[in-house]
């Protein structure tokens, strides 16, 4: 009896692709993905070997495996990456194809225990030398698309940011090392964009920009889509300038994110929250739990004058007097922070600042230790004008309510351990200062009405 089952596998190499690393495999690797989608789905398998392709385009239902000692080497001919419309730093405009790219499909994945080598450098000195007709591609981007997984692999030398989902739904990238050199521009590691429902897991991440970065759009994205429902876990990530980092591009809002049993490694900074006046959006309930940082400019920031960007620099964004509050005032508020431990931390503990005002509120950090380096430089805890350098600081909070510092802990710090400016209902229960390295009050408070002051 034949057998009338076709199978739902597809090899690459029986569509002609070769794997000399030399051979452009577009053309064939794009035929695998058609036969298996028009067969109703199934997996397009890549063997081992080193096969170089231009941008590879998913559909719906496919399965894109790549096999133990396999690697996708991506070609430096920018021809291989056709010009689409899809979301460049928070803004639909033209840009190059991401390498793996997929846009309004459903059930779509990368799995297997392979290589994907974006072959950056090239990209980087066409950005370096502003020679680069669109943006760049990203390494993996999937824009208006749900039930998408990424999983097992490991992904090199990005153009750009690595995984860059757009306006998803239903997320999971699990078990994936992203592994960028350190000075290399703007290389985020994992960026969910609008998204809902995203599970990131058991993820390394070692990279030249942001190790996370969760985004919503800027005050220029015509389409406002939230961020939401985000949960990070099990991670470790290492040099980046913020472990998970929410904005600044947030005008559509990030909401419901927690980041737990994660280790950060001289990742600049920790958890960071940036934004400005002018993009609008709130943050709002967020949770950070259960993390080992060290060798980080500062562990907590929450920056509501952050000047990097178009427009960051105009005097509406950098001016400490209040504005009246619009549509355009963003917003951070229901943030909490607890089991928490920070090392060899160079210029400050914490640094919170809100708008003048639309004041940050409602933060908590519980059971939280954070130790300054002996061998400190001073460096800026935060990208706001008129903020000098700091070394060794405490908390630095301005322009806040209803803060909550139980349990917490500093040592081997110039200056109070706790300086608050400008502030509503802070409260502080069990605090330490240890090794304090000047005789100043462990807290000192400006301008401030406090709710409880119990210390031990």
């Amino acid at each position: 009896m034949v057998s009338t089952v076709t199978s739902s596998v597809y090899d690459i190499k029986q569509f002609g692709a070769v794997c000399d690393g030399l051979t452009v495999n577009t053309k064939a690797i794009a035929q695998a993905i058609e036969a298996c989608f028009k067969a109703g789905g199934g997996t397009v398998y890549v063997p081992a070997g080193r096969f170089l392709t231009g941008a590879v385009i998913l559909k719906s239902n496919v399965n894109l495996y790549l096999e133990a000692g396999a690697v996708l080497i991506f070609s430096e001919d920018v021809n291989e990456y056709p010009v689409v419309q899809s979301r460049w730093e928070g803004v639909k405009r033209d840009v190059y194809a991401s390498c793996i790219y997929a846009e309004n499909s459903e059930n779509i994945s990368i799995t297997g225990h392979g290589t994907l080598d974006g072959q950056g450098s090239f990209w980087w000195e066409l950005f370096r030398n502003k020679e680069n007709e669109y943006p760049r591609p990203k390494l993996v981007s999937f824009d208006s698309c749900k039930h998408a997984t990424i999983s097992g692999i490991k992904m090199i030398n990005s153009p750009s940011w690595t995984v860059n989902p757009i306006c998803c739904e239903d997320v999971t990238i699990h078990n994936i090392t992203i592994v960028n050199p350190s000075d290399s521009p703007n290389t985020d590691g994992i960026d969910p964009e609008s998204c809902r429902n995203v599970r990131i897991s058991d993820c390394h991440i070692d990279v030249g920009d942001d190790c996370i970065a969760i985004k919503a759009g800027t005050e220029d994205t015509v389409e406002r889509v939230a961020c939401e429902n985000i949960t990070i876990t099990n991670c470790t990530m290492i040099h980046g300038h913020g472990g998970v980092v929410l904005g600044s591009e947030m005008s559509g809002d990030i909401r419901n994110v927690t980041v737990t049993n994660c280790v950060f490694e001289g990742t600049d900074r920790g958890i960071r929250l940036k934004s400005r006046r002018g993009r609008g959006g709130i943050v709002e309930d967020i949770r950070v739990s259960n993390i080992v940082m060290n060798g980080v400019i500062c562990p907590f920031i929450a920056n509501l004058y952050y000047f990097c960007g178009p427009r960051g620099k105009e005097k509406y964004v950098w001016d400490k007097n209040p504005y009246p509050i619009t549509e355009e005032t963003p917003r951070f508020r229901r943030i909490h922070f607890s089991n928490i431990t920070a090392r060899e931390v160079s210029a400050a503990a914490g640094f919170l600042y809100g708008l003048a005002e639309m004041y940050v509120e409602d933060v908590t950090f519980e059971h939280v230790s954070v130790a300054m380096a002996e061998d400190a430089e001073p460096g800026l805890p935060a990208m706001m004008s008129e903020l000098e350098p700091m070394k060794q600081r405490g908390f630095y909070c301005g322009n806040v309510s209803d803060i909550g510092f139980y349990n917490v802990t500093v040592s081997n710090h110039e200056g109070p351990a706790f300086y608050v400016e400008n502030g509503r209902d802070i409260e502080f229960s069990k605090c330490k200062s240890k090794q304090p390295k000047t005789k100043d009050k462990m807290i000192v408070l400006k301008n401030v009405t406090v709710s409880e002051h119990e210390l031990s």
